[in-house]
């Protein structure tokens, strides 16, 4: 449902009556999705007691995400984070995250990945050996399962140097479902930040338990890199890869509980975005016949093994992934920033020093002007990009602030929708064990997920 309220003057002239919208949204925030309460006041909106202005606006976005923006990120980012320890994603503090930056972009850049690029395969290989099995055994599969088991798989065995097995026993483990929980507790922690502060004393079982899975995460992450530093220790001139391999040498400047908050923030960012982006893309792939045996085709003609290296130059295959990203990308909605002092123009407006400005991925992917018949899954779009698409996607952020596993992410999706349909070139959604097409509405609080949480496909 939406709400039009258009702006005639400048940011003075928001109705009155935005000093409500805050609870109107933060209820669907929490309760359920935002989805449905995207309150629109032309390009920008006040949303809330404290000021807040909403944009759609590719320039302003530009601006906004640039590198060394003045546009800092706001304690929202904190709120929602793991622990108590700043990192780079989470702190707001700008030479902090140029330091931690710095030193955690080499290890995950897209020319450093090729030496992770086996364990990667690997476990992309065995989550498609095993919806394959599960196929053969049951005539139908949970892909949305096996794509989360994958990607939590791997981004645990590339930052605590130990994969959580969750692909070979084909459950989740203890660590899994803690993480579950504390993310789906995300939208309290923006609204309620104290309530989650003193979690621990408050005798109500849910909130109790939220408290122990939080100890057991950080008990977890504490053996997991001590269990790595001995590793290191008994072999130090050839320790296994991981993404935080250099990083504990002294001289990088960060502490152990640094490092074990980062670890679980890459948990956090690497699992359940990837699996809920190739779980989109596999449903989107598979009931358009069209589209799927376009790719086949494609795929068809890259050599075993097949390699990363391979599979980057294909064009229908990453107009998929482009696509994909656009239309179910898993951070859809705000991130936003804090206003310098001095305030900014925007489209002839000024906003003033220190409001919260937040841009979001589901409005702007979903521009009519720039994206025709934006609801509509259509990869070919992606064959000439024109400049106004190419500045209006924004799947993993931008500027200096963009999301540091995007060249994972990406190399994840092309394996995994590679082998997944060179296995099963039939594959189709399945209407068995009532699985219906509402399952696949997505479903929204920071991140996003299809609100049934399993996609059933057949073949």
């Amino acid at each position: 449902m939406y709400y039009w309220w258009c702006l005639s003057g400048g940011y003075n002239k928001t109705p009155s009556y935005g000093t409500v919208t805050h609870a109107i949204c933060r209820t669907p925030s929490i309760v359920d999705s935002q989805t449905c309460c995207l309150i629109y006041l032309g390009p920008r909106y006040r949303n809330g007691q404290k000021p807040q202005v909403d944009i759609c606006d590719t320039s302003a976005v530009k601006e906004i995400h640039k590198t060394n923006s003045r546009f800092a990120k706001t304690v929202f980012y904190r709120k929602i984070s793991i622990g108590d320890v700043p990192t780079t994603s989470s702190t707001t503090d700008k030479d902090f995250h140029t330091h931690h930056r710095r030193l955690l972009a080499s290890p995950i850049s897209d020319s450093s990945l090729t030496r992770l690029e086996p364990i990667i395969a690997n476990r992309v290989r065995t989550a498609v050996n095993k919806i394959t099995m599960e196929l053969t055994d049951h005539g139908v599969t949970d892909v949305f399962k096996w794509w989360l088991f994958m990607a939590t798989d791997i981004i645990g065995e590339l930052t605590f140097g130990d994969s959580f097995r969750m692909l070979e026993i084909g459950k989740k483990n203890q660590y899994s479902l803690d993480m579950e929980r504390l993310i789906s507790l995300q939208p309290f922690r923006t609204t309620f930040p104290v309530l989650v502060k003193i979690a621990r004393y408050i005798p109500v079982p849910i909130i109790k338990n939220t408290a122990k899975s939080e100890e057991r995460l950080k008990t977890y992450a504490i053996q997991s890199v001590d269990r790595y530093k001995k590793l290191i220790s008994q072999g130090p001139s050839n320790p296994k890869s991981t993404l935080f391999t250099k990083i504990f040498d002294e001289k990088s400047g960060m502490s152990d509980s640094e490092i074990i908050q980062e670890a679980q923030e890459y948990i956090v960012a690497g699992s359940d975005t990837t699996a809920v982006t190739l779980t989109y893309l596999t449903y989107a792939v598979c009931r358009d016949s069209r589209v799927r045996e376009k790719l086949v085709v494609e795929l068809a003609g890259i050599p075993e093994p097949v390699t990363d290296k391979s599979l980057r130059d294909l064009p229908y295959l990453n107009q998929i992934i482009k696509e994909t990203l656009r239309l179910y990308t898993a951070v859809p909605f705000g991130l936003p920033r804090l206003v310098p002092s001095e305030g900014a123009q925007f489209n002839g407006y000024h906003v003033p020093g220190r409001i919260t400005v937040s841009t979001q991925a589901y409005s702007l992917h979903r521009d009519h002007a720039i994206f025709p018949d934006p609801d509509k899954f259509n990869p070919e779009r992606w064959e000439n990009p024109t400049k106004e698409m190419k500045d209006a996607s924004l799947p993993f952020g931008g500027g200096s602030r963009i999301c540091l596993g995007m060249h994972l992410a990406r190399m994840e999706l092309r394996l995994a929708t590679a082998l997944f349909f060179r296995a099963l070139p039939n594959a189709r959604p399945s209407t068995k064990e009532g699985m219906t097409a509402s399952e696949m509405e997505m479903q929204s609080f920071f991140l996003m997920a299809p609100q049934g949480h399993r996609c059933i496909i057949e073949a």
